[in-house]
């Protein structure tokens, strides 16, 4: 079996900040929240990355980001661009937000053809995440049927904010550790009474949540490619509908053409839903480093 590859979905990075401020140092020696994913991911035996990027932050990426990791694994390069759809559809004229995380890793299929995980830019998620997802892919069988997938899935009450409601796949998981459906659950937040609601629902605290890092094989491809034309015939006309990833693979596992396996991890997901986020993250990975996670 060759080597897992990480792709690293980065089209947004820019979109919200303005420029790559995405990659504002967390770390003690400056390091990125990506120089973290990556680090961890060649100590689990990934050999690749795939970034899939915007054409318009091509340049200035692969200045700041790409050069980083030269000469230490190899480096690709895929593009997610609004008219790269489907045979038969268009995107409309006003249209300039992105398809959604099902598009993107979509639009990677030219570049992938080994088991691979996915990944958001921006998103700290821990060893033990990789390590898993990269012993899963190690031995999965890439002509399986329904095929064989995987997710890495983090306790509820470990990824929320303290400075606003978050959005979260709420993951519906059977006995055998199989995911069974995902529900997309918005404005979250810890209640002064400690429970975590949205509306007038409560979650359990140790509730698994999908942070979008997902183990493939490349039979993910033409699959999602069903799942972009379903989803076109309904919204090829709006200039908003976005096309995500959790709900295209529940789609996958209700028609019986793909199981995915849910991985518990030890490891903790950091991330900054918004700038004031930014210290406790810092200070998360300063307790890693001190503890020797990142110990050269």
């Amino acid at each position: 079996m060759s080597a897992p590859t990480l792709l690293v979905l980065a089209a947004g990075m820019g979109s919200r900040y303005g420029g790559l401020k995405q990659l504002d140092p967390v770390g003690p020696h400056g390091e990125t929240l990506l120089d973290y994913s990556v680090r961890d991911a060649m100590r689990a035996g990934f050999d690749r990355v795939v970034f899939l990027i915007r054409r318009d932050i091509e340049k200035e990426f692969r200045a700041q980001v790409g050069a980083r990791y030269e000469g230490k694994i190899t480096i690709d390069y895929a593009f997610q661009q609004l008219d790269e759809l489907p045979t038969g559809f268009t995107p409309p004229a006003g249209r300039t937000k992105p398809w959604g995380t099902a598009h993107a890793i979509w639009c990677a299929r030219g570049r992938i053809d080994s088991p691979f995980v996915a990944i958001n830019a921006d998103d700290f998620y821990g060893a033990d995440s990789f390590r898993q997802l990269g012993a899963f892919l190690a031995s999965v069988d890439t002509s399986a049927h329904p095929a064989r997938f995987a997710m890495a899935a983090y306790r509820l009450d470990k990824t929320l904010s303290d400075h606003g409601t978050v959005a979260r796949g709420i993951c519906d998981v059977s006995p055998e550790e199989l995911l069974t459906g995902v529900e997309e659950i918005t404005d979250l937040a810890r209640r002064p009474d400690g429970a975590i609601a949205s509306g007038n629902r409560t979650f359990a605290p140790d509730s698994p949540v999908s942070m979008n890092f997902w183990g493939f094989t490349p039979q993910i491809f033409p699959l999602l490619e069903k799942a972009m034309r379903e989803f076109l015939r309904e919204n090829a006309a709006s200039e908003k509908a976005e096309c995500y990833i959790p709900a295209a693979v529940a789609e996958m596992i209700g028609a019986g053409e793909a199981s995915v396996r849910v991985l518990p991890t030890t490891s903790e997901w950091f991330g900054v839903t918004y700038r004031e986020d930014r210290p406790r993250v810092v200070e998360s990975v300063a307790k890693l480093v001190a503890a020797g996670a990142y110990r050269d």
